[in-house]
């Protein structure tokens, strides 16, 4: 299973059209996109689950490609590093 970066989104993107768009190379787990949580607006990015190849061939089919009149940028999500690994950063 592979977590999946989906960025510059259309705001107006609902995730039943993501689910559509990723699920043309494999069987989605799951997806979210990132709301505002004062307004509940999207912030234009989201998540994708999936399994290992579905996750590699969406990633090599959507990268680059346009929705809406926005380039996409799909990629294998990073882990999110901790709020104390930031407090505890020495510069």
């Amino acid at each position: 299973m592979k977590k999946i970066y989906i960025g510059n989104l259309p705001f107006r993107t609902s995730e039943a059209q993501l689910h559509d768009l990723f699920s043309q190379y494999g069987k989605v787990h799951s997806l979210k996109l990132v709301t505002d949580y004062v307004t509940g607006r999207s912030r234009g990015f989201g998540f994708v689950e999936m399994e290992s190849q579905g996750a590699e061939k969406a990633i090599a089919g959507l990268n680059g490609s346009e929705l809406d009149g926005r380039t996409l940028k799909v990629d294998i999500a990073k882990e999110r590093r901790s709020q104390s690994q930031y407090r505890n950063r020495h510069w």
